[in-house]
């Protein structure tokens, strides 16, 4: 059965702080440990009023100490801002805290805009063109025979599992050639998703961490009792999308009604595009469309975001998916 798993943001809402973002995360790990969701995942991003989780290992640890099982990771680290030896030594430090239970994305760009990314003092030309080179030494630090003579600690030898993340081919073909689990962000950029997913089916080399692909895809959810509400609650995400592409990043707005018929062409032309990852409606609506999109990418896991205003009604949305999904994809 395709497993389900949780991409966070950690969201600032209008009207709030980061540490009530930071409260809500917890509160949705632990929600979705208590549901059965395989895996939590934070997503570097820096600059961004709306987006809380730029520390990204730092608030790692504490979702660790308030779960148990759930798996902990980022989705991703965005590499071009980090040494690798650094990585290496911060998610050591997350293993040797929670053992086996750390998982560790990897993504090329740089999760902000230039001047911010001026600002993380990187040379990104260079630190992307490097990716490739930067992931292979951070594996390597990680390793229990490093070839190189300095020392991650901790770190060496604790072989934190490593995914690729992308949202082009790039990843795909990277991923690929090192045998590594691969996590394409279909929920905000599905254009190359489906040529994306067959590079990596198609070129894949088992590795000593995999034998075989697998496929993550992002989603998006947002599910409610009724299609009204559902689609109330989705608003949230969508004012927050057109803001961010037509460059007004801010907080996660309030829902309103009819917010998207009410947008321009752009903005629903923009909307048309991501939704075509989405799932929004009653748990029957879900069922549908979770199984549907299942059936065309054959995902091996969905990593499902749910950017709703009110954390209760986000909690009930990712509630309603897991009693759906035994029903949408039987085993």
């Amino acid at each position: 059965m395709t497993k389900l798993s949780i991409l966070d943001l950690s969201p600032v809402c209008e009207g709030g702080t980061p540490a009530d973002s930071f409260r809500n995360s917890l509160s949705l790990a632990q929600h979705g440990e208590a549901l059965g969701y395989q895996r939590y995942w934070l997503a570097e991003h820096h600059g961004m009023p709306g987006i809380a989780s730029a520390a990204t290992a730092v608030l790692l640890a504490y979702i660790g100490a308030g779960t148990s099982t759930i798996r902990i990771g980022a989705g991703g680290v965005m590499l071009p801002n980090h040494s690798p030896l650094v990585i290496a030594e911060q998610f050591g430090t997350l293993e040797s805290l929670y053992p086996g239970r750390v998982d560790l994305g990897l993504g090329r760009a740089p999760g902000s805009d230039q001047r911010t990314a001026q600002a993380l003092r990187r040379d990104l030309q260079s630190d992307s063109d490097r990716f490739p080179q930067d992931v292979i030494e951070l594996m390597d630090f990680m390793s229990k025979t490093p070839r190189q003579p300095v020392m991650a600690v901790p770190g060496r030898g604790l072989e934190v599992p490593i995914w690729i993340l992308g949202s082009s081919t790039f990843g795909a073909q990277l991923a690929a050639h090192l045998g590594l689990p691969y996590a394409f962000a279909s929920h905000f950029a599905p254009q190359q998703m489906m040529q994306a997913i067959q590079i990596y089916r198609e070129t894949f080399k088992p590795s000593a961490q995999l034998a075989k692909p697998y496929v993550m895809l992002g989603f998006n959810v947002f599910a409610a009792d009724t299609d009204a509400e559902a689609q109330f609650r989705a608003s949230s995400w969508q004012q927050a999308f057109v803001n961010l592409r037509s460059g007004r990043p801010g907080r996660l707005p309030p829902p309103v009604e009819g917010y998207r018929e009410k947008a321009g062409p752009q903005e629903r032309a923009l909307l048309d595009s991501v939704l075509s990852c989405s799932a929004v409606g009653t748990p029957e609506t879900v069922r549908e469309d979770v199984a549907a999109f299942i059936a065309k990418t054959g995902a091996d896991e969905l990593m499902v975001t749910s950017q709703v205003f009110d954390h209760a009604a986000r909690l009930r949305s990712y509630e309603i998916l897991a009693s759906v999904m035994e029903e949408a994809v039987p085993a």
